[in-house]
């Protein structure tokens, strides 16, 4: 998977909640006590975080210019789900969003994703577009057009692949 940083702030959470599930492998870390427990989930809430998972991922595709890697939930009806409060401080006059009473893992997941609306941010995290992999990661090429997660992994292979179809 990946070498590249973490993406930054509140992308990070969406980026590694994709990247809970190995493609390649199946290994689905969410299926782990400890997975469950990094995220705040018991095993009731599973369907519904995996589901999340994948409205996701289909999201991070459509920013790389790729169809859905499967039939999914659409994203923005999910989060739906997760009202957001505007909330300003007393003292400073600050304001933030701030999720309404819910789903805390789709509260979480609707306020980075709106942080990063603001931020300007949204539209380079992104899905590998290798079928093999789908891992998320965030695009910091100066022209917003990585493809895969990995040059030397992934890109290396599709380029591969169409050298040898040559």
């Amino acid at each position: 998977m990946s070498e590249r940083s973490p993406a930054p702030g509140g992308l990070a959470l969406i980026q590694s909640l994709v990247n809970t599930l190995d493609v390649e492998t199946g290994a689905d870390s969410l299926g782990t006590a400890e997975g469950r427990a990094r995220y705040g989930l018991t095993v009731g809430e599973l369907p519904r975080a995996r589901e999340l998972r994948e409205s996701l991922r289909a999201a991070l595709l459509a920013h790389a210019g790729h169809p859905p890697h499967r039939e999914v939930t659409p994203l923005g009806e999910l989060l739906s789900g997760a009202p957001l409060l505007v909330t300003v401080d007393a003292q400073d006059g600050s304001a933030a969003l701030a999720p309404a009473d819910g789903q805390p893992l789709l509260d979480r997941v609707a306020a980075a994703v709106a942080e990063a609306l603001v931020a300007g941010t949204w539209l380079r995290l992104k899905a590998c577009e290798a079928a093999d992999c789908l891992w998320a990661y965030y695009d910091r090429s100066p022209a917003g057009r990585g493809r895969w997660c990995s040059m030397q992994v992934c890109g290396a292979r599709a380029k591969m692949r169409r050298y040898r179809a040559k």
